[in-house]
């Protein structure tokens, strides 16, 4: 793996506290600081006590202390490829995430949870469902997701506004992936469907289970390869964000592999730009 760590990486430092506001708040551009404010008071480090006193207009916000996140862009290339890649949230925060993501999204069932491969239909290895803008669909493998409101998962909402003013890009449909353990997976694919944008980036934001991500050239697979491209594989941390930037997604496969000694739940939001 070619991981470019030079001056022309971008370094990020962002203080977050916590408050009884629900509203996640990212940096805004790719070189600003900020503050970035989460609501932990569902969450199961305040006590009775603080949670009380919250109630009761009381603020607690100075006994809580902050956390200062650092992070910079690691710029992973090779041929036809160009990734970036960071660590944008701590892990109490990617916890307090992962805890609402978990609790807040409700996914597809039946038939949207189907994919037709070589003329049969399967039941995909894990659980999916869509967010985006009115009467956006993502049509792939033989389905077509419908999205559903921006509004109707607040944490999906706020996370897309924390990417969107980290990358300095807008986005108008994330599909949200839920894998129990490591047996549940995702198989070799490029994300060449027409309804993409084609030269927008990808956003993968991930929560939970660390997993490997595999990308693996389009002529360095099979018998009858071209090139003699090594693979790269990327462990993605929870709280951590890749940018799949144009061309990688035209000349590069990518995949989740299955992972027997994975045994939590990872959840992936990537985010993405349709045509509409």
């Amino acid at each position: 793996m070619n991981m470019d760590l030079s001056k022309g990486s971008k370094k990020f430092k962002s203080t977050i506290s916590y408050s009884a506001s629900s509203e996640i708040n990212c940096p805004r551009s790719l070189e600003e600081k900020t503050s970035s404010i989460v609501s932990l008071t569902s969450y199961s480090t305040l006590n009775t006590e603080k949670v009380k006193a919250e109630n009761q207009n009381e603020d607690y916000s100075n006994n809580i202390n902050l956390i200062t996140v650092d992070f910079k862009w690691k710029n992973i290339t090779d041929v036809n490829l160009k990734l970036r890649y960071a660590k944008i949230f701590s892990n109490i925060t990617s916890k307090y995430i992962f805890d609402r993501l978990e609790n807040e999204t409700k996914y597809y069932s039946g038939d949207l949870l189907k994919v037709m491969v070589y003329g049969k239909w399967h039941n995909i290895p894990r659980k999916q469902v869509a967010f985006g803008d009115d009467c956006l669909s993502y049509k792939f493998s033989g389905i077509s997701l419908p999205s559903k409101p921006w509004q109707s998962c607040p944490i999906i909402y706020e996370l897309k506004k924390c990417v969107e003013q980290v990358t300095a890009e807008s986005f108008n449909f994330v599909l949200v992936n839920r894998y129990k353990d490591g047996e549940d997976h995702m198989g070799e694919h490029r994300d060449d469907e027409k309804d993409l944008e084609p030269i927008a980036p990808i956003a993968s934001l991930s929560f939970g289970q660390v997993r490997e991500f595999i990308f693996r050239h389009m002529d360095s697979r099979g018998k009858n390869k071209k090139l003699n491209i090594p693979r790269k594989t990327i462990e993605l941390e929870s709280g951590s964000l890749l940018l799949m930037d144009y061309p990688t997604n035209k000349f590069w496969y990518h995949s989740l592999p299955v992972r027997k000694k994975a045994l939590g739940v990872r959840i992936n939001l990537t985010f993405r730009k349709m045509i509409k």
